[in-house]
């Protein structure tokens, strides 16, 4: 969990979006949805200009869900080629600005074209530091703890690993993104009030943000206001607001 509570939590190290209403805002304008996904595109850059200008570490961004596979064949094709446009055309912007790329979902669902842009875009920013830009991708939150758990299971089979000696930390640890700071604000756009699938482990104690806004039509004013209202919450941790506020009274 993020080390950040009480009063103290003004920037949040890690930001999760689920970026929804790219369908809506095309068939609004009546155009394709696949429109409306190219202009989802664009919104992106505005989330990663606007988490390297607060200096915010980490920015997740659930780009494609394992149930977004059962959607109608074109639309997925269509978004297929776009994921693959936009690696092609991103990349070396973002490692020039200090970037580093990480993939997490079940990779081999994509071709094995897509899966080489993939891995070339981990491998070119792998030593960047100022953002890390995780894009969800073919992923589903229960996917990921299945996955845990057969790692785990596959270790006491191996005796490697006792059953007794699993609980939450050695569950944990074998999540995606175990090693970077748990999200402490999630936002959702397009209207909907659920997660949706999403980092189910990760979002324990993340602060909730929704907005009626379409994907594409975000801004930075719209994220500032997701901040500001993050920033007047107190995150307690199951802690109570007293214990927060207590002084601390631990001996140097």
């Amino acid at each position: 969990m993020s080390s950040e509570t009480g009063s103290a939590a003004r920037i949040p190290r890690h930001l999760a979006v689920i970026m929804d209403g790219n369908g809506r805002w095309a068939q609004r304008r009546r155009r394709p949805r696949v429109i409306g996904h190219r202009a989802g595109a664009r919104a992106v850059n505005v989330c990663v200009d606007f988490c390297l200008a607060k200096g915010i570490e980490v920015l997740t961004l659930f780009a494609f869900s394992s149930e977004n596979w059962g959607r109608p064949e074109d639309e997925v094709g269509a978004l297929m080629k776009l994921f693959m446009g936009a690696l092609e055309r991103e990349v070396d912007e973002l490692d020039r600005r200090g970037v580093r790329v990480r993939f997490i979902g079940e990779r081999e669902r994509f071709s094995d074209a897509i899966v080489a842009r993939m891995d070339a875009a981990e491998a070119q920013t792998a030593g960047n530091a100022k953002l890390h830009l995780v894009v969800a991708a073919s992923y589903g939150g229960r996917w990921d703890i299945a996955r845990a758990a057969r790692l785990l299971a596959q270790d006491v089979a191996d005796g490697k690993l006792r059953p007794e000696q699993i609980d939450e930390q050695t569950l944990g640890g074998r999540i995606t993104l175990s090693d970077l700071p748990a999200p402490d604000l999630f936002i959702r756009t397009g209207g909907e009030t659920r997660i949706s699938n999403f980092l189910l482990w990760q979002l324990a104690y993340t602060e909730l943000w929704f907005t009626d806004l379409l994907w594409p039509e975000l801004d930075a004013a719209t994220l500032q206001r997701a901040i500001d209202d993050y920033s007047g919450r107190e995150r307690r941790f199951g802690l109570t607001g007293a214990q927060l506020a207590a002084p601390d009274e631990t001996p140097e």
